[in-house]
């Protein structure tokens, strides 16, 4: 039976607190898969699982799952699709940060950057509180538009997004409104990163230092040991 390539289309990477997962469908003939992380990892410590399956055409599923090194924080994980040919590569990549704590109303920076060089890429920044993800900012280096949704709430810095930056401010952050999972996406040709960070909005301790000094002033204490 004579068989036409089938090319890869996209690679999707998904994460739990123990495994991170690739995969691709409707592939021929299978791909190489290849992993790597940032910072390096020795090359046992990359062992993966992968499954190839074929359906009624002949066409490849691969799913490639890697056991998470240490805590789920320490490293950004890149998984590569190599076509048979060697013509086409796709890589996925996600990070996981530490949870991010800010103060109500304080600027919050929460960081976002490409682990290389791209080209021609979109970025996206999602919030997840409990339900469906909410669109916050999107930006296309080709059209040079920008669509931000939260304008009063947060921005970021367009002229550091075409070296791969695309860091968020959270202005003056609520403690209601903004705590929860903040998604940045990076996609370019063949290629998507994803930065996902927990954030956590509390009462500013400066705040409460003031209203505590505050509440002194109110109710002064007399010297100890005064004469009346």
């Amino acid at each position: 039976m004579l068989f036409l390539a089938a090319v890869i289309q996209s690679v999707i990477m998904e994460m739990t607190d123990e495994t991170v997962t690739c995969s691709s469908h409707n592939i021929y003939p299978v791909p190489q898969v290849t992993w790597a992380t940032d910072p390096p990892s020795a090359q046992e410590a990359l062992e993966n699982s992968t499954i190839k399956t074929t359906d009624h055409k002949g066409l490849f599923t691969v799913v490639s799952t890697l056991r998470i090194l240490g805590n789920l924080s320490n490293y950004t994980y890149f998984c590569s699709f190599i076509s048979a040919d060697k013509t086409q590569v796709w890589t996925a990549s996600r990070k996981i940060q530490g949870e991010l704590t800010g103060y109500e109303g304080h600027t919050l920076a929460i960081p976002c950057v490409a682990p290389h060089s791209l080209q021609n890429f979109s970025l996206t920044w999602t919030f997840t509180k409990s339900s469906e993800p909410t669109l916050i900012f999107r930006y296309d280096t080709k059209t040079r538009q920008a669509l931000n949704l939260w304008e009063a709430q947060a921005e970021l810095d367009q002229e550091l997004l075409p070296s791969g930056d695309g860091s968020l401010l959270l202005l003056k952050p609520d403690i209601e409104e903004h705590s929860g999972m903040y998604t940045c996406t990076f996609s370019g040709l063949q290629s998507k990163h994803i930065v996902q960070t927990r954030v956590n909005i509390t009462h500013s301790s400066i705040s409460e230092y003031r209203l505590l000094c505050f509440c002194r002033d109110l109710n002064p204490v007399s010297p100890v040991g005064k004469e009346k």
